[in-house]
């Protein structure tokens, strides 16, 4: 253990310590939506003085104050049990197959993004051409691209279960972001790569498995290495002949704050030609494997060609200012509101501890609607695809259990 500093007492740190902790415990969700916008929005913003500051902090006060209320609401309108998150479940082998099956998950999933990467999809290339990538092999691969948060979630699961070490969770989480490298590397767009990373910290930390000073840890090495990574990244896409602008350098890519302060000017809600909900419904459920020829769907690029650029680039507001540039203020409460109250509902015990189908959903839900970087509405079709992805999955895991049991009952004493 490291020694800490002797002026400050212990008196004056373990408080602190146990307030971190009793919000975590309590209001994971809410430190889950909030965390990424004080760190990368919030922050930015008054260390830059950003003129647009107080419009920045009425966004994501507006928003947070809607998650911590709903995460409150929920809590207390379930029973006792259902305050203690995923950390407090029991141990015991009753889903005896979960890690075997995380793992068979885990390899499938780095296989199929790499492969779908080097089939072209994705690729910054396809994104500049504004076209579906026609391979079959990427076709068939892209039913996978959900599969790499199922991972994440089963595998946690099986350390909550006693099934498996943290440390095998670490090790199958570093070759997981190690893949995601990959694609972004292949693909030379590198905003994935940090989405999924909060994922993994956002779901480790609420279960318990990962430790906040690893995720402090990581999130200093990332800053330190991001400027070499961003030279890399634009290397690449030179390489690839896609034009880059120089004028936008690593530091101007961390001033997320920017981001969301160019919506400030604009009379909202907008109509962009954002999809419906019969079309998030259409394109969530159905795979585009079943349906080649239908058009893409990137409310981004729509965005970007409302504010006057072109279809083969797109813009966000982070997600937070995409549904107040969509929906207004009261779309900012609803939306993140009835997502709150599912993902608080998913991680609660309220019908017993979260099973892995339950905390599969919770890490699709970070994922897509409540991650900082998603689009929306784009993301809750790609909830229903990962969700539809899942479903063989989840079917194999309640067949093994319901073996496990029929065994354990024939083994049990007349």
């Amino acid at each position: 253990m490291v020694a800490l500093p002797a002026d400050r007492p212990a008196a004056t740190r373990r408080p602190a310590r146990g307030r971190t902790a009793r919000l975590l415990r309590h209001h994971p969700v809410t430190v889950v939506v909030t965390g990424p916008y004080v760190l990368l929005v919030v922050a930015p913003a008054l260390v830059f003085d950003n003129p647009d500051t107080g419009f920045v902090l009425k966004l994501v006060l507006v928003a947070g104050v809607t998650v911590a209320a709903t995460e409150t609401l929920v809590r207390l309108a379930t029973h006792r049990r259902g305050r203690r998150v995923v950390r407090a479940a029991p141990q015991g082998p009753a889903d005896p197959r979960v890690f075997a099956v995380a793992r068979v998950v885990a390899v499938v999933s780095i296989v199929a993004d790499v492969v779908a990467a080097f089939a072209g999809r994705g690729t910054i290339a396809a994104q500049l051409a504004a076209e579906v990538t026609p391979s079959p092999v990427a076709g068939v691969a892209a039913l996978f691209f959900g599969w790499k948060y199922l991972a994440v979630a089963l595998l946690l699961y099986a350390v909550l279960r006693g099934q498996a070490q943290a440390g095998s969770f670490y090790r199958w989480a570093a070759g997981l972001i190690a893949a995601q490298l990959a694609v972004a590397a292949l693909t030379a767009i590198t905003a994935p790569v940090a989405a999924y990373l909060v994922v993994v910290a956002a779901a480790g930390t609420v279960a318990g498995v990962v430790r906040g000073t690893h995720v402090v840890a990581a999130l200093a090495v990332l800053l330190l290495l991001w400027p070499g990574l961003f030279a890399l990244r634009n290397d690449i896409r030179l390489a690839g002949g896609v034009p880059v602008d120089t004028t936008v350098t690593a530091h101007d890519r961390l001033r997320l704050d920017l981001q969301m302060a160019r919506l400030e000017p604009y009379t909202v809600p907008a109509d962009v030609g954002q999809p419906d909900l019969v079309q998030v419904v259409a394109y969530g459920l159905v795979p585009r494997v079943l349906a080649p020829d239908r058009s893409t769907i990137s409310t981004g690029a729509r965005i970007n060609q409302y504010l006057g650029g072109s279809a083969t680039s797109s813009y966000s507001f982070l997600s937070i200012g995409n549904v107040y540039f969509l929906d207004g203020l009261g779309g900012v409460i609803v939306f993140f509101g009835l997502w709150t109250a599912l993902a608080v509902l998913l991680t609660s015990r309220v019908r017993g501890a979260p099973g892995p189908v339950r905390l599969s959903l919770f890490c699709f839900v970070v994922a897509g609607p409540l991650c900082w970087s998603s689009t929306y509405p784009d993301m809750m079709i790609a909830v229903l695809q990962y969700t539809v992805a899942a479903l063989p999955v989840f079917f194999v895991l309640r067949a093994t259990r319901a073996v496990a049991g029929q065994a354990r009952h024939r083994a049990a004493p007349a």
